[in-house]
């Protein structure tokens, strides 16, 4: 929401060149409490811009089952290896699900880390681990203990264009809140967008004005500004939209310019080009995440919807792998197409994997032992497998992975350098990566 608050005197009702300056332009970032003027400030004052590169994120919530997905185990027995074949891939000696077929086409732009590894099966303390690559919450404190590396990646580089939120999160921020800023500040949070980008009446909330104020309203206090300015150039001779607060301004400016607005808006976008990104959440929020970062984003994170499947984890599945397989190769060819895919770091995963063996409820379990992650573009080599899993995907058998790994090898491609600090609420500097090292065998 908008507001634009007025500060009178306690002796006079009439707004005061001074209440003007202090006049507040705040575009509200629901819970997350994200101050849109602090977080422009945050990427003047911290986004370098050094690197071009940019990070999309298809974080699947409640963990994605690797043996149905993307680490086949066709040998083994049938309440291990589940309901799905392997096919091939455009590598030899690769494969991946049946439902996956898309992802099959391009392999070779597509490579995976099949042996990742923490040592929790709790969903809270688990989206924590993989999500800033530290482990913190407990059952009893469920409070973020790091930032999350989105919120890194903002507060080390910030947006790529001025204006543009650097950190977006589609449709919202993921329930366990640990994708924000925690000690690096509520302006480094991701600002949600706030609604489903597949629906025909899809806006976004936060970039919405308020009821009864029109773009023209706001035009005309703009100029009454201006035109206070030139009544009092006895007192001030500076133009007062230059008195207010810089960032003050660029948030107004966000609200009611309209790069922000065009990057937002998918019905630009050519209804074939829709149609092959897929008509649901998955497809449509990965084709706003492209058209986010083009207009200068740097990093847009797609929470894809609930992957617990403890019972009959087919019809879950069935409700989940297509979708999620054609929204990763439109996005992947489209990039390509558009000489982006360079610039664009894709990443997929989920906070663990599934057990090996099916339960007596035909699903799957939490399992962080031994699970599987996605990774594209930005520099990261194509067609590779990186480590593996034991005979029937109990634990890893080559090349352990931990998320600090993961995390170090996005880092590293996003050109953050690895040997970055941050200082917590006590003062004392904090690590991005700690131990993590990145994954070689990908770059």
């Amino acid at each position: 929401m908008l507001k634009i608050t007025k500060k009178l005197s306690g002796k006079s009702r009439r707004l005061s060149r001074r209440d003007f300056i202090a006049t507040g332009l705040e575009v509200g970032g629901g819970a997350l409490g994200l101050c849109l003027p602090s977080m422009l400030q945050a990427d003047e004052a911290n986004g370098n811009g050094a690197s071009g590169k940019s990070l999309i994120v298809f974080w699947t919530h409640g963990g994605m089952s690797q043996q149905d997905t993307y680490d086949m185990k066709p040998d083994a027995p049938s309440e291990y290896r589940g309901m799905y074949l392997p096919i091939g891939t455009s590598v030899p000696g690769i494969t991946v699900s049946e439902r996956f077929p898309e992802q099959a086409r391009i392999m070779h732009h597509l490579s995976q880390v099949r042996s990742v590894w923490h040592r929790n099966g709790i969903h809270a303390p688990s989206a924590h681990w993989m999500q800033t690559g530290y482990f913190g919450p407990t059952l009893a404190r469920n409070a973020a203990q790091m930032p999350s590396f989105g919120s890194v990646v903002a507060r080390a580089l910030g947006p790529r264009v001025p204006l543009m939120p650097a950190y977006v999160t589609v449709p919202k921020s993921e329930a366990f809140g640990y994708q924000g800023s925690v000690y690096l500040g509520k302006r480094f949070n991701p600002f949600e967008v706030g609604g489903d980008p597949n629906a025909e009446t899809f806006k976004v909330p936060n970039l919405a004005l308020p009821d009864g104020l029109t773009l023209e309203n706001v035009d005309a206090r703009k100029q009454l500004l201006r035109s206070f300015d030139r009544l009092r150039k006895d007192v001030d001779q500076n133009d007062v939209m230059q008195g207010l607060d810089t960032f003050k301004s660029q948030a107004l400016e966000m609200v009611t310019g309209d790069h922000v607005r065009r990057a937002f808006d998918l019905t630009g976008e050519d209804d074939k080009l829709r149609d092959r990104y897929g008509r649901h959440q998955y497809g449509q929020s990965a084709l706003l995440a492209r058209r986010l970062i083009q207009a200068g984003t740097r990093i847009v994170t797609i929470n894809t919807g609930y992957w617990d499947h403890h019972n009959d984890i087919e019809p879950g599945l069935e409700e989940h792998l297509p979708p999620l397989d054609k929204a990763i190769a439109a996005l992947v060819e489209d990039l390509s197409n558009q000489g982006m895919l360079d610039d664009v770091v894709i990443y997929c995963a989920g906070e663990f994997g599934r057990t090996p063996l099916m339960n007596g409820h035909a699903g799957r379990d939490h399992w962080s032992k031994c699970f599987t992650v996605m990774l594209a573009g930005g520099g990261i080599q194509g067609g590779r497998v990186v480590g593996a899993s034991e005979k029937w995907g109990g634990g890893v058998k080559e090349r352990p992975t931990t998320p600090l790994d993961i995390i170090a090898t996005i880092y590293h491609q996003l050109g953050i350098p690895l040997g970055t600090h941050f200082e917590d609420k006590t003062g004392r500097p904090q690590s991005i990566v700690g131990s993590g090292k990145p994954v070689r065998e990908l770059l």
